[in-house]
């Protein structure tokens, strides 16, 4: 083909020398045309639009022409007469408006994978102003006002699930304009961190541009796992944000945790849900009148009771909007109807928080004396699937904690509590560990036991005291060696006397005197918030010339304070009940 040949630009259509076509394309179509006459000769006539769209392209056209044709009149005349073929082209904006219904196959993958995302997922907060609930992102958040400056230091988001840490995370790397970069403690190691950190080490480097890797459930790495983050955080090759459920005291290594910012994020009231509910609704409406009705009837009711049902969780929420959405398609749907087919999420972990805190209360509720809150707190253990054995252990304790001296027949009680929760189990066993329950919470409450113990720990941890030799008439002699060492032979053997009454020491000689068992069965102190009435308490009536009480904030010893042993004995003698503290 010769290279004076006039090829149409595959572009704007116009006739340009095969040699210049390139230059003419990267000049935007502005130069290198040939704007010659075409030859004196009549163009065939102009085929119709239906025709030219079946047509070759004249660029593959004009290939398979030769380049020149023989002599007319003497005189070599070059074969252009394509080119009026090429004004038959459709122009670029016609081929463009046919062809625009048709998306193009990536942004036909975005959408159908947009599509098939749960609703949570395509309701996602764009900007931070979207953010419902969190004041750290808020107006004037301190977070947010580290991120509008540049200045986004390494963190751990500590929240609830559904509290939006993973959104907070992506939407810092969005408005920071940082590269971001997303992994998850269950499915990435040690080898890709490393591989992560080498990357964002390079595009530091060579564009300045910092790299946030954003863990998800950090918690889940090994502390061995978690050490691989110290040196890129703290040289600041990278800026980590991590999320976590946990708490991150526990579950996070210290080294790490100083290296961070903690930040918490609140649950979420149900106002704050009832208004991420309605913003899905309004960016994806319902697609009949009687979804409307019923899920924006009677001021948004039905999304308000999903609001609450999904205990802070937003995520629960909208998942529970799109089957709301779903099942009001069906015109004979009602709102019982929905109501009935929501499963309710319990926020309850065995291993995390929820766990602690849970028994906790359930603890102190049995303290406390109210059966009430005691049960609720049983029953919501039970309901989320935590094991009754582990419930009825820590009752077995409270038996002697709390009630110990003021009523001796409940440990045996939450001994056969705990061996019926052993032995029988779910769901039988329930009711043997709220009658444990009651019983606990309505009995009198005495700590001197517990107290006495504590203080002679306390004592313990005095210099010089754990160490005080045995007196000897106290020892075994299980030998003839020791029994010629004196060991036990001053010992008298209480039995043998009357009422079993000796005068005999048992304390060290540096112990001698004191009292670690207090005299009262409750504390001395009074509640400012209690009504008049109910200030004065059975323990004010302590003999105030008693024994010393030895408590674990005592300094020392000090032999003045000492008292004579038959006179603290006579005291705990003429001791009386000490009952509930509401006097019952």
């Amino acid at each position: 083909m010769s290279s004076q040949q006039l090829v149409d630009c595959p572009i704007c259509s116009k006739p340009v020398k095969e040699l210049n076509i390139n230059r003419h394309i990267d000049s935007g179509c502005h130069e290198f045309t040939d704007e010659s006459p075409p030859p004196t000769q009549q163009p065939p006539p102009k085929p119709t639009q239906v025709a030219s769209f079946f047509q070759t392209p004249a660029a593959k056209r004009t290939q398979s022409i030769p380049s020149s044709t023989q002599p007319l009149n003497g005189t070599e005349v070059p074969k252009n007469v394509q080119t009026p073929i090429a004004t038959q082209k459709r122009p670029l904006e016609d081929v463009k408006e046919e062809d625009s219904h048709q998306p193009l196959p990536k942004r036909s993958k975005n959408v159908n994978l947009e599509k098939a995302a749960p609703l949570a997922e395509r309701m996602r907060p764009r900007t931070l102003d979207e953010v419902q609930g969190q004041e750290l992102v808020g107006p004037k958040g301190v977070l947010r006002s580290l991120i509008e400056t540049d200045r986004v230091p390494s963190m751990v988001l500590w929240g609830g699930p559904g509290t939006g840490k993973t959104t907070i995370a992506r939407l810092i790397a969005k408005t920071a304009g940082n590269r971001f970069v997303e992994i998850n403690s269950t499915s990435s190691g040690v080898g890709e961190c490393k591989k992560l950190f080498a990357e964002a080490r390079n595009e530091l480097s060579l564009t300045g541009r910092r790299t946030i890797i954003f863990c998800d459930e950090i918690h889940r790495f090994s502390k061995s796992q978690q050490d691989v983050f110290l040196a890129p955080v703290e040289n600041g090759t990278i800026t980590l944000i991590g999320a976590t459920t946990e708490n991150p005291s526990f579950k996070v290594i210290n080294a790490l945790l100083s290296r961070c910012r903690t930040f918490t994020l609140s649950k979420l009231d149900d106002e704050h849900i009832t208004s991420i509910l309605r913003r899905a609704l309004s960016l994806e409406p319902p697609t009949t009148p009687h979804a409307s009705e019923l899920l924006e009837g009677n001021d948004y009711a039905l999304l308000r009771y999903l609001a609450s049902f999904a205990d802070g969780d937003a995520r629960t929420a909208l998942n529970l909007l799109s089957l709301a959405l779903d099942l009001s398609n069906d015109a004979d749907t009602t709102v019982e109807t929905v109501k009935e087919n929501l499963t309710r999420t319990l926020v309850y972990d065995r291993q995390g928080d929820q766990h602690y805190d849970t028994i906790s209360a359930f603890h102190k509720s049995v303290r406390g004396s109210n059966p009430d809150a005691a049960l609720y707190y049983l029953a919501r253990m039970l309901q989320s699937g935590e094991d009754p054995v582990y419930i009825a252990r820590r009752m077995v304790v409270m038996a002697s904690e709390d009630i110990g001296l003021a009523d001796n027949t409940l440990l045996p009680l939450a001994t056969a509590a705990y061996t019926a929760a052993k032995e029988i189990g779910m769901p039988e066993c329930r009711i043997n560990l709220a009658h444990a329950t009651v019983a606990l919470a309505e009995a009198p409450k005495s700590t001197r036991s517990y107290r006495g113990l504590n203080a002679a720990y306390a004592a313990l941890s005095e210099p010089g005291i754990a160490g005080i030799p045995i007196p000897v008439h106290l020892r075994n002699a299980p030998t003839r060696l020791m029994k010629e060492l004196g060991y036990g032979k001053e010992y008298k053997y209480n039995p043998d006397y009357r009422e079993g009454r000796v005068v005999q020491e048992y304390f060290p000689d540096k112990l001698q005197g004191k009292v670690f068992l207090p005299t009262s069965h409750l504390g001395e102190k009074v509640d400012p918030d209690l009504p008049p009435d109910e200030e004065e308490g059975p323990n004010e009536e302590a003999d105030e010339d008693g024994p010393e009480k030895w408590s674990a904030e005592d300094d020392g010893f000090d032999d003045d304070d000492n008292v004579d042993n038959e006179e603290a004995e006579h005291n705990r003698d003429g001791e009386d009940l000490i009952l509930n503290p509401d006097g019952e």
